[in-house]
């Protein structure tokens, strides 16, 4: 058993396109001996870049929580703790939502699911390469 927190791009790929998902990934994120977390990071992320029109995933916010539930997903929320490892990461990484990815991952002893070049190289953690 292994949990995974999904980063923002593999949940978006997860649930709109999962054909642009590696296949040993999409076999890993559906085992159901896995469990899957979705970070508030994520839902903060894709909220903010549909409403500056950078992304179209209205109807993913207006059934976040189904969704969720439907991946058989769970919710990671972002706590104090998490803000103040997110800062003082040594990581040369300036993205906030991918640092409180990693900070929660590290803090809580998960492996990320990223197609992210600089999650993938500079992480603190395990990482599943979601890149086909």
């Amino acid at each position: 058993m292994t949990d995974i927190l999904l980063d923002t791009n593999a949940l978006l790929w997860l649930v709109t396109d999962p054909d642009r998902l590696a296949p040993s990934a999409l076999d890993i994120l559906g085992d159901p001996a896995n469990n899957l977390y979705v970070s508030a990071a994520s839902a903060w992320e894709i909220a903010i870049k549909t409403r500056l029109g950078r992304l179209d995933a209205g109807p993913l916010l207006s059934s976040w929580s189904e969704t969720i539930a439907a991946m058989a997903a769970m919710d990671l929320p972002i706590d104090a703790i998490d803000g103040v490892l997110a800062g003082q990461l040594a990581w040369d990484h300036r993205d906030p939502f991918d640092r409180m990815i990693v900070a929660q991952a590290t803090r809580r002893g998960l492996t990320i699911a990223t197609s992210d070049k600089a999650i993938r190289r500079g992480t603190l953690v395990p990482v599943i390469d979601t890149r086909r």
